[in-house]
């Protein structure tokens, strides 16, 4: 069935069309689907969850490298169920979105964003600065690797795959010390007590968009963008991780870079002594040499584009080094949601 065959129906009520809504089938990749299905039905849709198998979940399953570069190995087949009117939905976790936009989808709605920080899984119950000196921490992060190894904690960094069953069973099976997840996947799977601390963004700055879900429709079906927008979306989501992709946009990096940003919409007061909305944004980027640089912004929600752009170029002007970091995305911008608005817009330039 086709846009162009449900445009007519009605997504509520006598006659509604089925919003058929499409997930990996990894436990956490349901899990984020059904929190989605659930929120679509409570508002009078009718839903069908199906599951789209991709060449990730494939080669994990298998332990064999991935074929295709880029992090957007695990989004790609979603998409294109969604373009060939296989399924009208995906839902994504938004950090894992390749950072160029897709002709033909529109980003229709950020929901409620889950604590975007990481959290560490360690055996004996330990914090990070209780590991001791050569502690082997599992990771599949770039991002976390250099923030962490920049602790100066002495601890053995190693890269891992897999879901987070796989990479907590590591530490319980005595083959890891620890492992750093987010604590947003621990936190819809219900398994948020099994973190022995979470990590302070003054010491490891999330990913961009971290904690984060995306919800992607076809671009000609206005009627069911509307409504994913009317049900699900979160302004004050939807700016963060503005202002936190435009920072990844900015430096020329891809989603998988060690680039972590994070951005809240906080209460202030006017020069009138008014409460208003403000954007905070910090971010941290890796040097050519393994260093890391550190910045901060504020301005307007309206600007979040431009901060998160703005920040990027202080981050360069500091030593920030995007082809180190960029690889073969080096030249995609940011995804972003412009405030106002449910549409993906073109790439910033």
């Amino acid at each position: 069935m086709t846009a162009i065959d449900t445009a007519a129906a009605p997504l509520t009520g006598e006659g509604a069309r089925t919003i058929r809504i499409g997930t990996r089938a990894s436990l956490l990749a349901r899990t984020q689907t059904d929190l989605i299905a659930s929120a679509l039905t409570e508002a009078g849709a009718t839903v069908e969850i199906v599951t789209i198998a991709t060449d990730g979940d494939r080669s994990q399953a298998a332990g064999t490298p991935i074929a295709q570069t880029g992090v957007g190995v695990f989004v790609t087949a979603l998409r294109d169920a969604v373009l060939a009117g296989d399924i009208d939905v995906a839902v994504h976790s938004f950090k894992d979105l390749p950072t160029a936009s897709v002709a033909g989808l529109t980003l229709a709605a950020v929901p409620a964003r889950e604590d975007p920080r990481d959290a560490l899984v360690a055996r004996d119950g330990m914090v990070l600065g209780e590991l001791p000196p050569g502690a082997v921490v599992g990771t599949g992060s770039p991002r976390r690797i250099a923030q962490i190894a920049a602790l100066g904690l002495g601890l053995e960094l190693v890269p891992i795959r897999g879901n987070v069953d796989t990479r907590i069973a590591k530490v319980t099976r005595g083959e890891l010390d620890a492992v750093v997840l987010a604590r947003a996947g621990l936190a819809r799977l219900g398994r948020v007590g099994e973190a022995t601390e979470v990590l302070d963004p003054l010491q490891v700055l999330p990913a961009p968009a971290q904690g984060a879900l995306a919800c992607e429709c076809r671009a000609d079906d206005a009627q069911l963008a509307g409504f994913l927008r009317a049900t699900l979306h979160d302004e004050s989501v939807a700016v963060a991780v503005t202002a936190e992709r435009s920072v990844l946009g900015g430096l020329g990096s891809p989603c998988g870079a060690p680039v972590g940003a994070l951005a809240e919409v906080v209460e202030d007061l006017d020069d009138d002594g008014r409460v208003v909305e403000r954007l905070s944004l910090r971010a941290v980027a890796a040097t050519a040499e393994g260093a890391l640089v550190r910045g901060s912004a504020t301005g307007e929600t309206e600007d979040a584009e431009r901060i998160g752009r703005e920040l990027a170029e202080e981050l360069l002007a500091d030593g920030a080094e995007p082809k180190g970091l960029a690889g073969d995305e080096a030249q995609r911008s940011s995804t972003h949601v412009a405030p106002g608005t449910g549409d993906q817009p073109p790439p910033a330039s």
